[in-house]
């Protein structure tokens, strides 16, 4: 299993940013994927979770309203829309995947800077 999380970078205050997800080495498309973040100092906080069709989203509260999960299966990604964003969203923001094994599956991250 391999999960690579891109588009992370440097925005303002109020800005927008999309981070993706890619997996292989599993049936992507069989499984609910979710992101977390994690701030220095702080524990890895769950932020949003996908079902394996996309049809279903759970947000934390931290980020109601601002971000938007989604999923493309033919492309075995799986996208984090941020908008609103804060400085405290500012964090290295990870994909992860639960098989039906129970095995977990990180990828490296993805830093956002929200700072001005």
């Amino acid at each position: 299993v391999q999960i690579v999380e891109s588009g992370g970078g440097l925005v303002q205050p109020g800005g927008s940013l999309r981070v993706s997800c890619e997996a292989s080495g599993f049936t992507f498309s069989r499984f609910a994927m979710s992101w977390y973040r994690q701030a220095p100092g702080k524990e890895r906080e769950l932020l949003a979770v996908i079902n394996s069709v996309g049809g279903s989203t759970v947000f934390a509260n931290s980020v109601k309203g601002r971000f938007t999960i989604s999923r493309d299966n033919a492309k075995n990604t799986v996208y984090l829309q941020m908008n609103s964003l804060k400085p405290e969203d500012t964090a290295v923001y990870y994909c992860n995947v639960v098989r039906s094994d129970y095995a977990s599956y990180w990828g490296q991250g993805t830093q956002v800077t929200v700072s001005s």
